[in-house]
């Protein structure tokens, strides 16, 4: 189980899958991660951080050991580290850039009953996420 910090989970507008940005940090030309875009693995509500394919890559080193079939494990291995929500904004599927996110209510008929569902739309295009 994770470890508690103490927070309440906020909801987030970024889902896991999403096509996101990066809008703040270093710039690539000084070996940072702005301007780069990434699918979403995982969200973490509690600490309010993401965690985005192929960015904020990381070397960790892990200690040396053996497989069950005599195989050496461990080194220097690449991983992603998460980065936190404000960070980053979801890209807008019609521009291909950072857009804001909000939601519409429309009502949809199912089994002759009125029903009404929320859906995420990018607020530049107007366009479904």
């Amino acid at each position: 189980m994770a470890k508690s910090t103490g927070k309440t989970p906020v909801k987030m507008k970024i889902k896991k899958g999403d096509l996101v940005q990066v809008i703040s940090g270093r710039s690539q030309k000084n070996g940072g991660d702005r301007g780069k875009q990434g699918k979403v693995i995982a969200v973490y509500p509690e600490t309010q951080r993401v965690l985005v394919e192929g960015i904020n890559r990381v070397t960790k080193h892990v200690k040396a050991g053996a497989t069950a079939r005599g195989t050496r494990t461990g080194g220097l291995t690449h991983t992603e580290a998460a980065i936190h929500v404000s960070n980053v904004a979801v890209v807008d599927p019609e521009s291909k850039k950072p857009t804001r996110v909000r939601t519409r209510v429309e009502t949809v008929e199912r089994n002759g009953r009125q029903k009404a569902t929320r859906v995420r739309v990018a607020v530049a295009s107007d366009k479904d996420l």
